[in-house]
């Protein structure tokens, strides 16, 4: 695919883990002061012709890490969800309700004005404005359910969560939203927003309507703030940007930053591309000074290696897997989906579609490999079903499921031929060679397969919520939270929706329920509800969890609502030709982040002549 990262932002999506410098990295050297141009490209999205220079647009031509600012930048440690770089936040505490963040005192925009309360304050509004944010009204509790934002002192704020509500994310959440100025977006909110934010936080039953009303009204600003196109951009993080053309956006440094003397470039332009393919040319020609994870084969692995880049690898907890609409028969037996798991072989899969940035998964957990060895104790490690290439046992299954084999081929129980339709993406190089791998297999099995290209991912996203692909590649195993990971089975997508400590489950269309699997299952002789068990995840720190990652863990391996086919490794490449002191392989965190944010630690400086 184009980017693992791209398909799980959203998501989530998708992805790596916090660590430590394996060398130190030098932080305003004396010949950065001409700093030259790296040059790279946005692993979230290409360019957008015509795109505003706005965040919260969809389309948005503009860049984490570079000219938009967080208050702080996650490690993705599963350990600790709330493990950050600092942003324009220095520090913060947290408690169960509340966060309190000092900002950067030095913070600046990029037209010299301070960030201040208000650019924060105005920053949350907004993104309280921008889909599932809030809470009450049929929402989801696993949002940013921010109630107020008040300063406690100098440079220092008090973020408050929605009385009564309990999310382990609150952090995260709140240090991971985009920060703009007030002077530039302010304008767009009401004088009124936080009553109406407050408005549609309310649970009361008797205010069922007016909450309704507040949603509805908080959508309508959301539309008005993602569609505003900025005259210039305003930015407080070490970029600016000055121009954007269909070919690339050239960012110049932003003197106002407040560690300026970490910078070591001077210019950042940031290169348009269409697909892998022109990724891996920039690469062999020598183009990028670092280029984020992008699915590549061995051949073309060579060519870039060769071309004096150097690879560095993180951990990524992201799963490519192969998804079943149980909606559509004969996808509703169990039988029938792990069958398909002894059919399709994992290894030979994955060395078509992944064979630099991928690994065969070892069982269909819901979790990476490397995750649900942490998670499982050894025994239960030994007693999941790895769904081994086996087509004895694929019949077998079968055959229970009332299926029957004729002439070569397998028919559905009322005797019609079975067939199947496996949906890509187009751009996806890695989920396209893959599904012609596991295409292939199913037919010489006897069940004729097909591949069927959807034309990008949004409308690939789309279609899938309406159901439209009975079975499809997806993005599962969305670390590092378990909550995350296991929100792609038995949430949103599954009809589960959880308010305050009730979870309800809806199914047809409309609905955007795909997976549709049963709302409760029999393990171990007792009766759960995996919607329910993935809600309590968001509430339980860590180290309580355990008991409910084993218990959805074994239902994923049993009912096998995906097949996982391979875990993601966050490859990337770096090219010393004009910068050096990049993050090596290991450095999880760092990795997990664009260049900005590895300059913003001092990382990238110009290489001495």
């Amino acid at each position: 695919m184009k980017n693992a990262r791209r398909a799980a932002l959203p998501l989530a999506a998708a992805l790596l883990l916090g660590g430590t410098a394996a060398c130190s990295p030098g932080a305003g050297s004396s010949d950065s002061a001409g700093g030259g141009t790296f040059t790279t490209i946005d692993g979230n999205h290409p360019i957008s012709a015509g795109a505003p220079m706005n965040p919260f647009n969809a389309a948005g031509n503009t860049f984490l890490g570079y000219d938009t600012m967080q208050l702080g930048f996650t490690k993705k440690n599963p350990q600790d969800p709330n493990d950050f770089f600092p942003g324009l936040a220095r520090s913060w505490k947290t408690t169960d309700t509340s966060i309190t963040v000092e900002l950067e005192p030095d913070a600046k925009w990029s037209d010299g004005t301070p960030v201040t309360v208000e650019d924060v304050r105005a920053s949350m509004a907004i993104a309280l404005t921008q889909g599932s944010a809030t809470v009450g009204a049929g929402l989801l509790t696993q949002g940013l359910d921010v109630a107020e934002v008040e300063e406690t002192a100098p440079h220092t704020y008090e973020i408050s969560q929605v009385p009564g509500a309990k999310n382990i994310q609150f952090p995260r959440l709140v240090l991971t939203q985009k920060i703009v100025p007030a002077s530039v977006y302010g304008s767009l909110l009401p004088a009124d927003v936080w009553d109406v934010i407050h408005a549609s936080q309310s649970a009361d039953p008797a205010r069922a309507d007016a909450a309704k009303a507040a949603v509805d009204r908080l959508g309508e600003i959301g539309k008005k703030v993602s569609a505003f196109a900025p005259a210039k951009d305003v930015s407080a993080g070490p970029f600016v940007i000055t121009r954007v053309n269909p070919g690339s956006a050239v960012l110049d440094r932003n003197p106002h930053f407040f560690a300026a003397d970490k910078i070591g470039p001077k210019q950042v332009v940031v290169r348009n591309y269409t697909g892998n393919e022109q990724i891996w040319s920039y690469m062999t020609n020598g183009e990028l000074d670092a280029a984020p994870f992008t699915a590549i084969p061995d051949n073309v692995l060579q060519r870039i290696l060769k071309a004096g880049n150097q690879r560095v690898d993180a951990i990524n907890y992201v799963d490519a897997a192969i998804a079943f609409n149980q909606g559509v028969a004969p996808f509703d037996k169990v039988e029938v989906r792990q069958a398909l798991a002894h059919v399709i072989d994992r290894e030979a899969v994955t060395k078509v579609g992944q064979p630099v940035g991928g690994t065969p998964s070892k069982a269909t957990t819901g979790l990476i490999d490397k995750v649900a060895e942490k998670w499982l104790t050894p025994e239960q490690q030994a007693g999941l079903d790895p769904y081994r290439h086996d087509e004895a046992k694929a019949a077998e299954l079968l055959q229970r499921a009332g299926l029957t084999k004729k002439d070569g081929t397998w028919h559905l129980p009322d005797g019609t031929p079975w067939t199947i339709t496996l949906q890509t993406v187009n751009g996806f190089s890695d989920w396209i060679a893959g599904g012609t791998v596991v295409a292939n297999q199913l037919t010489a099995f006897g069940i004729p397969t097909k591949t069927a290209l959807t034309a990008d991912f949004s409308t690939y996203k789309k279609e899938m919520a309406d159901g439209k692909y009975p079975v499809g590649f997806w993005l599962t195993a969305l670390g590092p939270g378990t909550d995350a990971a296991f929100q792609r089975l038995y949430g949103a997508d599954d009809g589960f929706t959880a308010i305050g400590a009730t979870v309800t489950h809806k199914s047809g269309r409309g609905s955007g329920n795909w997976l549709n699997t049963p709302a409760s299952f029999t393990l171990d002789g007792a009766t759960v509800n995996p919607g329910e068990l993935t809600a309590k995840l968001t509430v339980l720190e860590p180290e309580e969890q355990k008991e409910i990652v084993q218990q959805l863990a074994l239902l994923s391996n049993q009912q096998v609502p995906v097949i996982q086919i391979w875990d993601y490794t966050n490859v990337q490449f770096v090219n010393d030709k004009r910068f050096t002191d990049f993050p090596k392989s290991g450095q999880d965190g760092l990795l997990s982040n664009s260049p900005g944010v590895w300059m913003m630690q001092g990382y990238v400086q110009p290489k001495k002549k």
